[in-house]
């Protein structure tokens, strides 16, 4: 259990430095290598995506806190666009719980696969709107709350904190990307929160042998979580240090990478 630990701390500290640095809690990374390792700490292989997504998500709660509390002492947090999305991030969060645990174990690996090209393709080849100016008013407004939903709801099947969904949107509607990153930091908190409340509630009974609340395996949860906080802030540095057209290629090879790291584990 021991090397278990280093492992979950070692896999935080990774996904920390992503969450400051390209705008996710560390999810996408994190569901990979935990889908990998969940079988070696016990947890029944027809379990292990399922318990990839709510372990991470569990974690993401404070990995995106402190990932958006670094972005905000930078100035790079639009609060109002946030209000806007937070109450279509939690409905969605819960509802995309409830749908992703009557899932088949390996029809999620292959969802979460798809949806990691489908968001890199979008950034590598999408176009965006001219970036907004800072003095004039971020985006708000119902939409965004609708968006909210959507992405809460897809977050939570496929184990992200909606950085791969909220930075693309963002970007389109013409902020400028260190903000977009900083913005969907602040919203993966309520993702996280919702999404593993939900897979902790919505599990079947026994779902996980031992040190589990439904599908979230705390000490997966907990290890992550804990270096995470600490490493968030290196990548919102790094985040800062790179222009827009930079940063979004950096997320695009990440999400790829991740995509078939899923596929050959399958």
């Amino acid at each position: 259990m021991t090397i278990a630990w280093a492992v979950f701390l070692l896999l935080g500290a990774i996904a920390g430095v992503l969450a400051g640095l390209l705008g996710v809690g560390g999810g996408l990374v994190l569901v990979a290598a935990l889908s990998w390792l969940a079988p070696w700490v016990g947890v029944p292989q027809e379990a292990a995506m399922h318990t990839a997504l709510a372990s991470s998500l569990a974690s993401i709660v404070l990995t995106a806190a402190a990932s958006a509390r670094a972005h905000a002492k930078r100035g790079s947090v639009l609060w109002p666009t946030v209000r806007w999305m937070v109450p279509g991030l939690l409905i969605g969060g819960w509802l995309g719980s409830l749908v992703a645990v009557r899932i088949d174990d390996d029809l999620l690996r292959y969802i979460v696969a798809g949806y990691c090209l489908i968001a890199a393709a979008q950034l590598l080849f999408g176009k965006n709107r001219p970036t907004v100016a800072d003095h004039e008013p971020p985006p708000r407004g119902v939409p965004m709350s609708a968006a909210g939903v959507g992405i809460g709801a897809v977050s939570a099947v496929v184990g992200i904190g909606g950085g791969s969904m909220t930075v693309p949107l963002l970007v389109w509607r013409g902020v400028a990307p260190v903000r977009a990153v900083g913005t969907s930091s602040a919203c993966g908190v309520a993702i996280g929160l919702a999404s593993a409340v939900g897979y902790a509630l919505h599990a079947p009974p026994g779902a996980l042998p031992h040190h589990a609340i439904g599908y979230v395996y705390l000490p997966a949860a907990i290890g992550v979580a804990l270096a995470s906080v600490v490493a968030a802030p290196y990548g919102t540095r790094l985040a800062h240090r790179l222009n827009g057209l930079t940063l979004k290629r950096v997320f695009a090879g990440f999400l790829v990478t991740v995509a078939v790291s899923l596929l050959i584990g399958g």
